[in-house]
Parts: structure tokens; C-alpha cells; sequence
């Protein structure tokens, strides 16, 4: 287990190379994000006075908000990972600087989290050992705030989430003319969508993945209901 452990830490605090870009979680949230932003769009068009014109203006309004936050989460995702980095690597610099084996122990413990329950001193204090053998690199704080091809690869895929997303629920608008029967495709393929980040969500956190697809879509129509209620 300590073996696993060190290689997390020997990758995480400053070069960040994990192979995989967004994990689980992330990737279902940008895609429920952008299902939330399109549907309060489309929810609230009227179809009984809606024209083309009116779809056309819904359909501008519905991607053009999603572009912008699409752009505005990929900024954040940068932010954050560099963030982390500076977190990490301040609790590296922290346990090199501790004299007090224990003190270090503690910082490695609050570092990892639950999985330090199992761990034993002897455990611990082969992580500070390591820890304080790494080499200290020149301007290590600079390479911590700086912007990775990792960072913009997965800031890249956040924008292109929220994006692509988009399309699929506002499809039914571009190639049917009757209003409400595109409105009524465009929420099940929402719904099937919904679904599936919940279905995925399930799978990804052990449980019953069906059970988690229903309970994501009921959640999410009961959101999508208080955003529009609150003028979203």
C-alpha cells in the first residue's frame, strides 16, 4: 500500500502527470452543467407562439451561453489544478522543514486522508524518509504556477464538454418545424442524458447503476424546474 502511496505523492505536488485528463466525476458534471444551462433555454420556450424566429433566438441564446462557460470552466479547471499544485507542493516543502518526525507524519496523514488510517508508523515514516530524499529543483514554486500541456489538454476537454453537450437537446430544433414536438424530443434526449452521467456516476462510486441514472434524472428535473421557477 506505502508503494502506492509514494507514487501518488511523486507525481501529484509539482509535474502533475496523471494519465487520465478528467476523471469520472468531472466529465459527468460539465455534461449535466451544459444540460442544466440549454435546458433553462429551451424549458422556457413557448410553443404555442413560438415561430422560427423565436426558436432562432433561443437556439443562438442556448449555444452562445454555453461557449461562454464553456470557456469560463476550462479557466477555472487551469486555476484549480494550479492551485492543487501549490497546495501539494507546500506540503512537501512543509515535511522536508520538519524536525519533528511525528509533526511530518501528521502533514503526510492530512495529505492522503482516510487512506492514512491504514497506515503504521514505521508506513509513515518511510514517506517522510522519501519525501526528504527528493531533490530540490531550482524555482520549484515558479513550475508549480506554471500552465502544463496537461492543464490546458484537460481545459481543452472541459470546454469541449460543455460545448459538444449542447447539441444533442437543441438538434430537434434545427431539423423539425413543429415547436412542440422538438421540445418534447429535446427534453427525452436530456433525460437520457441525464441518465447516463448518473448511470456512469453509479458505476464509478460502487453502486447500483441503475438505481443512481433514475435518482440523477429526478434530481436533475427538479433543479431544471427551481432554475427556471428563479427566472434562470
Amino acid at each position: 500500500m506505502t508503494e502506492k502511496v509514494t507514487e501518488k505523492m511523486a507525481t501529484a505536488p509539482v509535474d502533475s502527470t496523471e494519465l487520465q485528463v478528467l476523471d469520472p466525476i468531472d466529465r459527468n458534471s460539465e455534461i449535466l452543467f451544459s444540460l442544466f444551462m440549454v435546458l433553462t433555454f429551451t424549458g422556457t420556450l413557448s410553443v404555442a407562439s413560438a415561430g422560427h424566429d423565436e426558436v432562432r433566438q433561443m437556439l443562438i441564446a442556448a449555444i452562445g451561453c454555453n461557449i461562454a462557460w464553456g470557456f469560463v470552466d476550462a479557466v477555472m479547471y487551469i486555476l484549480r489544478n494550479i492551485i492543487a499544485r501549490g497546495r501539494r507542493s507546500r506540503m512537501i516543502r512543509a515535511v522536508r522543514g520538519e524536525v519533528r518526525p511525528g509533526k511530518a507524519h501528521q502533514l503526510i496523514a492530512d495529505e492522503i486522508g482516510a487512506l492514512s488510517q491504514g497506515l503504521g508508523p514505521a508506513d509513515f515514516e518511510r514517506l517522510r524518509q522519501w519525501v526528504v530524499a527528493q531533490p530540490v529543483t531550482e524555482n520549484e514554486n515558479a513550475r508549480v504556477g506554471r500552465i502544463t500541456r496537461l492543464d490546458l489538454r484537460g481545459a481543452l476537454a472541459v470546454f469541449l464538454l460543455v460545448f459538444a453537450s449542447t447539441f444533442p437537446v437543441v438538434l430537434p430544433f434545427i431539423f423539425i418545424d413543429d415547436a412542440a414536438t422538438a421540445k418534447r424530443l429535446s427534453a427525452l434526449i436530456a433525460i437520457s442524458m441525464m441518465f447516463v452521467c448518473g448511470y456512469e456516476w453509479g458505476r464509478y462510486a460502487g453502486l447500483k447503476p441503475w438505481r443512481a441514472g433514475l435518482v440523477m434524472v429526478l434530481l436533475g428535473l427538479v433543479t431544471e424546474l427551481i432554475i427556471i421557477a428563479l427566472g434562470g
